[in-house]
């Protein structure tokens, strides 16, 4: 289970297939067909475009007011990466269908391993770049800027994020870590069964 979780509270749950496991760095897999707990926010505003719905899940997230629904993983198989960095993890999504796949790094508190998995949070800033790694750019600075306002985003999380941003490029610019990875070689298990939410998936307490 990958959450994401804000003052306690869950606010997002994602079984995950375990790839691989070190210790220290951990290989995730999710793909079309799993059922995640979502922000209710967020799937109406995927299923309907409304831009204003997804400006709103950010004071709804501060306020402690959002609502969680099921949502089904569609589109992309991906893979994932924690504890390269502890202030981001790196992402490798692929279409099922056709288009290029991309990577994409996610910025976030650092991650807490726990009974069924593990908790983070993330902080709405990410870096997305091409298959072949030779163009890049910084996604939904928007939310960031919106999370500092609102104090989602925490002056301890900014001081760790701005160096984090320099990190990340350079892994990126350097092929370092999954990134020397070739973005079409990777694909999910024919044999792999599909991860579903345990029934402690939301109960289980965060950790400190």
């Amino acid at each position: 289970m990958r959450r994401d979780v804000f003052n306690g509270r869950v606010w997002s749950a994602a079984p995950h297939r375990v790839v691989d496991d070190d210790g220290t760095v951990l290989r995730l897999a999710c793909w079309p067909g799993i059922e995640s707990m979502a922000p209710t926010t967020w799937i109406h505003w995927l299923i309907t475009g409304d831009d204003t719905v997804r400006k709103q899940a950010i004071p709804n997230l501060v306020r402690g007011r959002w609502q969680l629904g099921p949502w089904v993983w569609r589109d992309n198989t991906v893979v994932s990466w924690f504890g390269v960095d502890p202030d981001f993890s790196i992402h490798l999504f692929t279409p099922v269908d056709s288009g290029a796949s991309h990577w994409y790094v996610n910025f976030e508190r650092p991650v807490r391993r726990t009974a069924i998995g593990i908790d983070t949070c993330d902080l709405m800033l990410d870096l997305v770049a091409d298959p072949d790694l030779r163009r890049w750019s910084w996604k939904d600075e928007d939310e960031y800027a919106q999370g500092r306002r609102l104090g989602l985003i925490t002056d301890a999380d900014h001081r760790r994020v701005s160096p984090a941003r320099e990190r990340a490029v350079a892994l990126l610019e350097t092929r370092g870590g999954p990134f020397a990875q070739h973005a079409s070689r990777w694909q999910v298990r024919a044999d792999w069964p599909i991860p579903v939410l345990p029934p402690q998936a939301l109960s289980t307490p965060a950790t400190p």
